[in-house]
């Protein structure tokens, strides 16, 4: 997965405004800068194009050597790099709770990966660094997980293992792609390429029940933190 603007929001009068109908301002800066407009509105930078500055690995507390490259304004992984013990997960540095994050991507044949949020890396000794909610980044023409699952829970834009998404709009591989998730206490939305393909509440019976029948029905409590890291 590459990325080549990352940002988010972190001011909640403007996440009622995004869900009653406004959204990011137009006429937005290059890749990896903010226009003064987005800055008063409350944007920020998770990535500057140019650094590692705000993520680290998600277990040793310090940005990986190897494995994760940035180049041109852009912070790419190499999957060679897993089967060598490099990279790995990596978190931000600050912890959210009620969030937009905006995130452009790209993914390349076969491709699995994913954006992972309300990430605990402190319980149990770190021991759920790589758990939480998953906003699933998938090639589903190419990778067998798409058919995986059930009903397509584990395909582009869905939480992983969770929720199908629906009406999503997907460039293909090799194309850059938008992906949004907007919290707002325990509401949630994925989005891709401006269509929303999941909303879901947490916390709920009705969540309960579905984590239950998922892959993570041991993990107690799952997705039910109020705020974490945002992984990759």
């Amino acid at each position: 997965m590459i990325m080549k603007k990352l940002y988010w929001i972190f001011t909640l009068l403007f996440i009622f405004a995004f869900t009653a109908g406004n959204v990011m301002p137009k006429g937005g800066a290059k890749d990896n800068t903010l226009t003064k407009k987005e800055k008063k509105t409350g944007w920020n930078l998770l990535f500057d194009g140019q650094t590692s500055f705000g993520w680290m690995n998600a277990k040793t507390k310090t940005f990986p050597s190897s494995g994760w490259e940035i180049k041109n304004g852009m912070l790419t992984i190499n999957p060679a790099s897993k089967k060598q013990g490099g990279g790995g997960d990596i978190v931000t540095i600050d912890k959210f709770k009620n969030f937009e994050l905006k995130v452009d991507f790209k993914y390349t044949k076969g491709a699995n990966s994913g954006i992972k949020y309300f990430i605990d890396t402190e319980t149990n000794d770190g021991a759920l660094a790589s758990i939480g909610c998953e906003y699933q980044v998938l090639d589903d023409r190419n990778h067998p997980d798409a058919k995986a699952g059930i009903n397509g829970n584990r395909t582009l834009t869905g939480l992983y293992d969770l929720i199908t998404p629906k009406n999503k709009i997907d460039n293909g591989e090799e194309a850059w792609n938008t992906a949004t998730i907007i919290v707002n206490g325990n509401k949630v939305q994925h989005w891709l390429n401006g269509q929303m393909a999941v909303e879901y509440e947490r916390g709920n019976q009705s969540w309960k029940d579905l984590v239950a029948t998922s892959k993570f029905k041991g993990s107690v409590g799952f997705g039910e933190v109020q705020e974490g890291r945002i992984l990759l």
